[in-house]
């Protein structure tokens, strides 16, 4: 499935300025709209002889909607004293303690962060990497497991585009941001990828292992298409 990806421009509607990511696909057979996945911009997708100008003119012709998706995007969250974030379905405050020595920590609803204030943003994220490494591994080695399967290596990244994914030899990819989604969602792209160890495509015998190893697998999936760009709202 070959894209090319475009210089990025930006749309000018009035004052505003909006990202445009610009791509070509080989099997496009329409012009597409759709936000980017961290929800800042849009990106467009060309037909392979679409000529540049008339995609431009459809995203001109489309700049309501434009408009109105970006509108219904809430804004980015900073790690830093007070900030708000949701943990695995459940609403943690990050808090600063200047004078503790003791790194990251978690009492109750709370993440509290010692040291100084200009590092608190980058070990908030490490100790929330850490976590999301500790969940996705534990949660994937036991369900390899209960279906004698084998992993050949669990990485923990920030990728934006996809959640999860595994590779014809084995390897699991995962994002960290799932840290920040509903347990049960993050235990159904667990299950997801640990089926593709056996089953490399979406057919039934792929949802039927899947099924096997999480529940709620149609409420994960629309929490996902409908709530997946948020995301990448923190950090």
């Amino acid at each position: 499935m070959m894209q090319k990806v475009i210089d990025p421009q930006m749309l000018r509607f009035d004052e505003q300025q909006i990202p445009l990511e610009i791509r070509r696909h080989a099997r496009a057979r329409r012009i597409t709209l759709r936000l980017t996945p961290d929800g800042l911009g849009v990106r467009l997708v060309l037909p392979e002889r679409v000529p540049l100008k008339e995609g431009l003119a459809f995203a001109e012709r489309n700049r309501g909607w434009i408009l109105k998706r970006l509108s219904d995007q809430p804004g980015r969250v900073v790690f830093c004293d007070g900030a708000v974030i949701p943990i695995l379905g459940q609403t943690r405050t990050i808090r600063h303690a200047p004078e503790a020595r003791r790194g990251v920590w978690q009492e109750d609803d709370v993440i509290w962060v010692s040291g100084f204030a200009e590092h608190l943003s980058r070990r908030v994220t490490d100790h929330l990497k850490s976590e999301a490494r500790r969940e996705i591994t534990t949660r994937a080695r036991a369900k390899a497991k209960s279906r004698d399967l084998r992993i050949a290596r669990i990485s923990i990244r920030d990728t934006t585009s996809r959640w999860g994914s595994c590779s014809s030899s084995g390897n699991l990819n995962f994002s960290w941001r799932l840290i920040f989604a509903p347990e049960l969602v993050l235990d159904y792209v667990v299950a997801h990828e640990v089926a593709h160890l056996r089953e490399m495509n979406h057919g039934p015998a792929f949802w039927h292992l899947t099924r096997q190893m999480t529940e709620n697998v149609g409420q994960a999936k629309t929490w996902l298409t409908n709530n997946g760009n948020s995301l990448l709202r923190y950090g």
